[in-house]
């Protein structure tokens, strides 16, 4: 009889397992496919959860990896789960890189814009946050560009990587006539922001957009209406960021004009 276990013990175990049985010392990538999940579950005699992709989704943005791995990564370096083509993953071992806001930022005060009947209706936290950077035009606030939402949630295939979702994709304009491609990672609730996610962004980009610039954001909700923002790029294998503002939406008549004018210093 299957073991009953909650989704994050499940998953822990299935990944765990899958590492555990591949894993040498001195190794910095452990490849693997999605099917191992199924012969994992076997293995285990625990019930096999209906979406595999959200094993991959929950080590990666959720809950981290279990313990039995980190415990292998070296100072200075961690665990990640990367795709390799179709079906088919690695845990790789990468310089720390972590996207979380510094909370010593100050918060740069604009106009709400979000319609009240999107707030009422919005449904997860990443939809939300998602809204209210399309309604209130961060991205041209932030970048300085006029930024125009392609789609949502782009599933396509990547050389190399196998299926990539990005969370929104925009294209964009500057003054000078140069155009981007934006693609946009959002994470809400305690969802956490991911550099594989970004290198999945940018390479999606490259491949399907190569005459434009693309220039990689990602966006976290540090409150309701206090929104991160990070414009990321690579430098050799790692992922940095470039450029990080938080921006608070609040009612027109709630900045003051000692608020602008600290603005125009």
């Amino acid at each position: 009889m299957a073991k009953s276990k909650s989704s994050t013990n499940r998953y822990e175990s299935l990944v765990e397992h899958i590492f555990v049985a591949r894993y040498k010392s001195g190794m910095t990538a452990v490849p693997f496919r999605r099917d191992d999940l199924t012969k994992a579950a076997k293995t285990l005699r625990i019930d096999l959860p209906k979406n595999l992709g959200d094993v991959i989704y929950s080590m990666r943005y959720r809950t981290g990896l279990p313990k039995a791995i980190t415990k292998t990564q070296p100072p200075g370096k961690e665990w990640v789960i990367e795709g390799q083509g179709r079906s088919q993953y690695a845990f790789r071992l990468v310089a720390i890189s972590q996207i979380v806001p510094n909370p010593q930022m100050a918060a740069i005060k604009i106009p709400d814009a979000t319609p009240e009947i999107v707030v009422a209706y919005a449904l997860s936290d990443e939809q939300a946050l998602l809204a209210k950077v399309r309604y209130n035009r961060l991205l041209d606030i932030f970048l300085g560009v006029a930024a125009y939402s392609l789609q949502n949630h782009l599933r396509t295939t990547v050389d190399g990587l196998g299926q990539v979702e990005i969370d929104e994709i925009y294209v964009a304009i500057d003054k000078r006539g140069r155009q981007y491609v934006i693609p946009v990672q959002a994470k809400g609730g305690n969802d956490r922001l991911s550099t594989v996610q970004t290198k999945q962004d940018i390479a999606c980009c490259a491949e399907k957009f190569p005459q434009l610039i693309c220039r990689a954001i990602s966006a976290q909700f540090i409150e309701t209406d206090l929104i991160a923002l990070f414009e990321l790029g690579v430098s050799g294998e790692e992922i940095r960021i470039i450029e990080e503002r938080h921006y608070k939406l609040v009612p027109a008549d709630q900045i003051s004009k000692d608020d602008l004018r600290g603005y125009d210093k």
